[in-house]
């Protein structure tokens, strides 16, 4: 029997009250750094806190609207929102760029960014396209379909282009790797088509984000690598050359135990294995290299060395990170005291964007270290919580949207955290429900509401 009678009785409140206190520190942070004293009313709608308390109205408008609509709803029409926001995502390139980017639909000063909203769209469709596979019957079809989903959307914000949410969207890899989708088909059929040696397995589709942590860690080092010589003997050799020759001695080493102390029936594959993992670690380090010297423009390339600290340029190219920390710090412990920011605050502009991807700033500037320890601890609370409904759901498509948005949650907040306190480069991505900015509360409110409602007739789902 359904509980349409009592909307609201299965909602979890923990969740929607930790979103709720967002939303309201959000307008808070943003009254303070927009703050002007000839329009003191948090109800002036010509400044951006006066915005940004309306978008907040539309938001819990639109939530209340969601929570009305069945949860088979956004099961049934998955695919027609995904396919809408693309269509989205390909109108918007045609239309004039706004600071270098073409991201906006609108006329005048209104406008949305379609990609943030073809994160909830992609989730959906992906909840459901796993949730109709059969995981034990998983082939090379049901892992190119899941790529492609996530692809389609990924390709169009590369198009704007929005580094920011196109990194957000790698978030789905560790949701499918949660479900259990493996990339063995597609590794098997690209290994096999050489016919080489026959495979029933692969280690990296069962190893897949230990693989994909490897991976990173040598794409940081052919960065750092690339234009670093290095002094051995009294000689000045290339740091990329010499990362080559020792991947090359390390590789013959475990060449000369497998012919020596390998077992003889089991040799012939794991020297394919050995000499594939070769080629693609010697790929990838002189291939990274490569597009990093020669490919990358000089603005990039400064940004890329400026984050690895090889180089510093505080009042340049790496001035909003470095006013940024500057902000952070000067909070203190305690903090300056609410509208007390000096450094971080609009009307002295030492940091850029200081009301939308570094409100953080202003915020620890402001409540100091303990007020910002508060905040990461709500922001945990909600990511953990939100991991907590997806567990408890006794449908796949269920289950599965909820650890979509968890994870989006977790790469928005890690990232323009780690931005603001120079751990991570200068993308550009809101922090949620306190960056200035309709597209993104509008966004993240919808998501959340579509959770509490998905999670509010769990029990509707027969097991």
């Amino acid at each position: 029997m359904r509980t349409k009678d009592r909307l609201f009785a299965n909602l979890d409140l923990p969740l929607l009250i930790a979103v709720l206190t967002l939303m309201f520190l959000g307008v808070l942070t943003v009254y303070s750094v927009t703050y002007n004293p000839e329009s003191p009313s948090i109800l002036s709608m010509g400044e951006k806190y006066g915005k940004q308390l309306l978008w907040v109205g539309i938001s819990l408008f639109v939530g209340l609207l969601m929570l009305l609509i069945d949860a088979d709803i956004y099961r049934k029409f998955a695919e027609f929102i995904y396919l809408g926001c693309l269509v989205l995502l390909v109108i918007v390139l045609f239309m004039p760029p706004v600071h270098g980017a073409r991201a906006w639909l609108g006329i005048g000063g209104l406008g949305i960014q379609p990609a943030e909203f073809a994160k909830i769209a992609t989730a959906l469709y992906l909840a459901k396209i796993i949730d109709q596979i059969n995981l034990k019957l998983q082939n090379l079809q049901t892992v190119v379909n899941i790529l492609v989903i996530l692809a389609l959307p990924g390709f169009l914000v590369a198009l704007q282009p929005d580094a920011g949410t196109l990194l957000v969207f790698s978030s789905f890899l560790f949701v499918m790797y949660r479900e259990g989708i493996s990339f063995d088909p597609l590794l098997l059929r690209i290994i096999n088509y050489f016919r080489v040696v026959r495979f029933k397995t692969t280690w990296l589709g069962t190893h897949f984000i230990p693989f994909l942590f490897f991976t990173l860690i040598l794409c940081l080092m052919s960065l750092l690598l690339s234009n670093t010589p290095i002094h051995i003997l009294g000689l000045e050799l290339p740091g990329i050359q010499l990362l080559s020759l020792f991947i090359t001695l390390l590789g013959l080493i475990f060449l000369l135990l497998l012919i020596f102390f390998g077992y003889p029936r089991y040799r012939k594959n794991h020297l394919v294995v050995l000499l594939s993992a070769y080629a693609f670690i010697i790929m990838l380090i002189n291939s990274i290299s490569f597009v990093f010297q020669h490919v990358a423009k000089p603005h990039q390339k400064n940004r890329i060395e400026l984050f690895l600290g090889l180089k510093e340029d505080p009042n340049g190219d790496d001035y909003n990170r470095n006013r940024a920390m500057a902000a952070v710090g000067s909070g203190g412990i305690y903090g300056k005291g609410y509208l007390q920011a000096s450094v971080s605050s609009m009307r002295t502009n030492h940091v850029p964007e200081s009301e939308t991807d570094f409100i953080f700033c202003p915020f620890s500037e402001e409540w100091g270290f303990l007020g910002s320890l508060l905040l990461l601890s709500l922001y945990v609370f909600v990511i953990l919580r939100i991991f907590s409904i997806a567990e408890r759901q006794r449908s796949t498509f269920f289950r599965i949207y909820a650890y979509c948005v968890g994870m989006i949650f977790f790469y928005h907040v890690a990232i323009n955290v780690g931005m603001n306190i120079g751990l991570a480069p200068v993308i550009g991505i809101p922090l949620p429900f306190i960056s200035y900015g309709g597209s993104s509360i509008l966004a993240f409110t919808s998501m959340v509401f579509i959770l509490l409602k998905l999670d509010s007739q769990r029990k509707d789902v027969l097991r």
